[in-house]
C-alpha cells in the first residue's frame, strides 16, 4: 500500500515540476515579446511569434486547431484589443499577453467578432488587471 501511495506521490510531484516548467516558458516567452515589441506594436513579426508560439505548445495548438486559425485571424484580434488595452501593467499587456493562455486563447478565438471594448475588457477580468 505504501508503494502505491509513494508512486502517486511521485506522479503528482512530476506533474506539478512539469506544468511550473511550462508555465515559466510561456511567462518568459511573453515577457520576452511584451520587452522586444512594447515600441513597435505594429510589427508583424510580433503575430508572427506569438502564432509561432501557439502552434509549438500543446495546449494552445490544439486551441489553434479546434478553430482553424490563421495568423490573419491573431492579427485581427490583436488589433481589437490593441483598441482599448494598450497599456502596460507589470508583465501584463493585454494584446500579447492573451494569447498564451488557454482559456484565453479559447475565448478571443470563439468571440472575435465581438466589438473591442467587451473583448479587451474579458480579458482584462481574466488577468485581473
Amino acid at each position: 500500500m505504501t508503494y502505491i501511495v509513494s508512486l502517486l506521490m511521485l506522479l503528482l510531484i512530476g506533474i506539478f515540476l512539469w506544468e511550473m516548467r511550462h508555465s515559466m516558458r510561456r511567462s518568459s516567452e511573453s515577457v520576452r515579446l511584451i520587452e522586444a515589441y512594447i515600441d513597435d506594436l505594429d510589427n508583424p513579426r510580433l503575430i508572427e511569434e506569438i502564432h509561432s508560439y501557439c502552434k509549438s505548445d500543446f495546449k494552445l495548438r490544439r486551441i489553434m486547431k479546434k478553430h482553424s486559425a490563421t495568423e490573419a485571424d491573431l492579427a485581427f484580434i490583436y488589433r481589437k484589443l490593441l483598441i482599448w488595452g494598450n497599456f502596460r501593467k507589470y508583465n501584463r499587456f493585454i494584446p500579447i499577453t492573451s494569447f498564451f493562455y488557454a482559456y484565453s486563447l479559447n475565448y478571443l478565438l470563439s468571440h472575435k467578432e465581438d466589438d473591442p471594448k467587451s473583448l479587451t475588457q474579458k480579458m482584462m477580468n481574466f488577468f485581473h488587471i
